[in-house]
């Protein structure tokens, strides 16, 4: 896999880029500010893009701005960010065509979880940091309130992008258990006859997302 990063700090840049390297991805590039990670990011191409939401110059959400531009120029390429702090503000547009994560950087010290999460948004899914999750699901008072929390709780794990599979094994319960959770979900928020399976996970997600942005 190749991957170019974007991120400020020198310390945390090299770190990120040796742990990449050690598992057998090629880091073709690393920039310490948003104009450059951009640069970089349209001259190499990469398979996914690493970059912190807060970078020079604004240290503001340069990070998502990068991002929304290289969705434009390469829809192909796949977007992880990473957020010091938990942002309740995500960029809920990038994640409808997958290829999408969004992270707490202390993520990355779980070395196992942080490479199936960039494994996983390399492949076209998305991974959203359970931290996020849990903080918007606190205090839901949105059309989601229909749904059980159970449901809800199997609506979060979806929101990180785990399959049913993922799903099961997280919340310790049979797979097809999941699939009927999943199913009434789909059922509630209006999706159960729309597209196709992946698509209409998305739009759940989405969904879900969106009730909240504004919080």
């Amino acid at each position: 896999m190749r991957v170019v990063i974007g991120e400020d700090s020198a310390l945390f840049r090299a770190g990120l880029r040796a742990l990449l390297t050690e598992v057998g991805h090629d880091v073709v590039a690393d920039a310490g500010d948003a104009p450059s990670a951009l640069a970089a990011v349209l001259d190499h191409r990469p398979d996914v893009a690493v970059l912190d939401i807060r970078m020079p110059p604004d240290h503001a959400d340069d990070g998502a701005r990068v991002a929304a531009e290289v969705r434009e120029a390469l829809p192909d390429t796949a977007v992880l960010l990473l957020s010091q702090h938990v942002e309740s503000r995500l960029p809920v547009h990038l994640v409808a065509g997958g290829r999408f994560g969004y992270l707490l950087k202390d993520r990355v010290l779980d070395v196992d979880e942080f490479i199936a999460a960039l494994d996983r948004v390399a492949a076209g899914g998305s991974a959203l940091d359970p931290e996020v999750v849990a903080r918007l699901m606190v205090g839901n008072r949105s059309a989601l309130q229909e749904l059980t929390p159970r449901e809800r709780e199997v609506l979060g794990l979806m929101a990180e992008g785990l399959s049913n599979a993922g799903v099961a094994h997280r919340l310790v319960l049979t797979e097809r258990t999941v699939e009927t959770h999943v199913s009434r979900i789909l059922t509630k928020l209006g999706l159960a006859e729309s597209a196709n399976t992946d698509h209409r996970r998305v739009l759940a997600v989405l969904r879900y997302l969106e009730s909240h942005r504004s919080r």
